[in-house]
Formats: structure tokens, C-alpha cells, sequence
């Protein structure tokens, strides 16, 4: 798994680029905290779940579908008028969480598609290394693991963030 810093990297990237007037600062935040959410599932290791399990670690908790449920519940909180672009941004900022996992070299896969397909995926490459868990984040290989995601993630969110306030910029102009 990346670490949790980049997990939350995704959705204030996007939202960044979208724009105040397109998603507020508190779904970017919402959205921040959904991609770190599926995450919570490691306790399931002290608690004697299996990985491999459907409640296990890139289990359940990192697929689409609890993705859009989390993402339609949290929309009920705000005003109609913006539920769909809500919607679709904290689905989205759940949803990273998995697609970024499966760009990762380790672990046993994603459950994206639970509960439909209970098969663990990566992608075709896997880039990233697995982040250190625990006080193990705090060494050598965790600082790699950052350094590689800054390669892999940040510096690519950074681009889309730069292009969407540009875009948003040239479009204001034009009206």
C-alpha cells in the first residue's frame, strides 16, 4: 500500500484542480479522509483476520461498491443542489484508494470488485513499493517508499492540480 500521506494526495490534487467552485474545501476534505479510510481495515490483523478474508486487509473496505456506498451516505449531510458533484468526488476519493494499491509491488491484491469477484488484482505494473506499517515507516525503507511515491504519485497529481487551475483560469477569462 502507498502511504497515507499519498493516499490523500490524490483527492486535494483533484479537487485542487477542479476548483472552489466545483467542489467545496469540505468534501476536498471529506475526500482526504475517504482515501486513507480503507486503511482502517489493518486492525483487522490484531483482531485474528485472515488477509486473504473479505474483511481482511484490500479487502472489502478498498472496493468500489464500499467506495459508492460511504461516498452516497456522506452526500445525504449535504445540499441537494450539490449532491451529484459531491457524489462523484468522494466516490472518486474512496475509489483512488484501491486503484492506487494495486500499482504497489507486495501484499496479496485489491478486492476491487467485492462482493461481485472475490479475486485479489494488481496491476500489470507495480511500480510503487509497499509502505512499512507501524514504526517500520520510519526507517530507510520507508523514506524510499515515500521518495518513490513523490515519482510515482505526487509529481504527476501536482501536474493534473497545475493543468486544472490553468484550464479553470483560461476558462474564467473567456466568460
Amino acid at each position: 500500500m502507498p502511504t497515507i500521506i499519498t493516499h490523500a494526495i490524490i483527492p486535494l490534487a483533484a479537487g485542487l484542480a477542479l476548483g472552489p467552485g466545483r467542489v467545496s474545501g469540505g468534501v476536498i476534505a471529506a475526500g482526504m479522509a475517504l482515501a486513507m479510510v480503507p486503511d482502517a481495515d489493518v486492525v483487522g490483523f490484531s483482531l485474528g483476520i485472515e488477509y486473504a478474508a473479505p474483511l481482511g486487509h484490500r479487502g472489502a473496505s478498498h472496493a468500489l461498491l464500499s467506495a459508492a456506498v460511504v461516498a452516497a451516505i456522506l452526500t445525504l449531510f449535504i445540499r441537494p443542489e450539490r449532491w451529484r458533484p459531491a457524489f462523484a468526488f468522494l466516490f472518486f476519493s474512496m475509489a483512488s484508494h484501491g486503484l492506487l494499491d494495486i500499482f504497489t509491488n507486495g501484499g496479496q491484491g485489491v478486492a476491487l470488485l467485492w462482493p461481485f469477484d472475490d479475486s485479489r488484482i494488481f496491476a500489470p505494473v507495480t511500480p510503487i513499493p509497499v509502505s512499512p506499517i507501524g514504526k517500520d515507516f520510519f526507517t530507510i525503507r520507508g523514506l524510499h517508499t515515500l521518495i518513490s511515491e513523490m515519482g510515482w504519485v505526487w509529481l504527476p497529481a501536482l501536474l493534473i492540480m497545475l493543468i486544472g487551475r490553468a484550464t479553470n483560469a483560461n476558462d474564467r477569462q473567456k466568460r
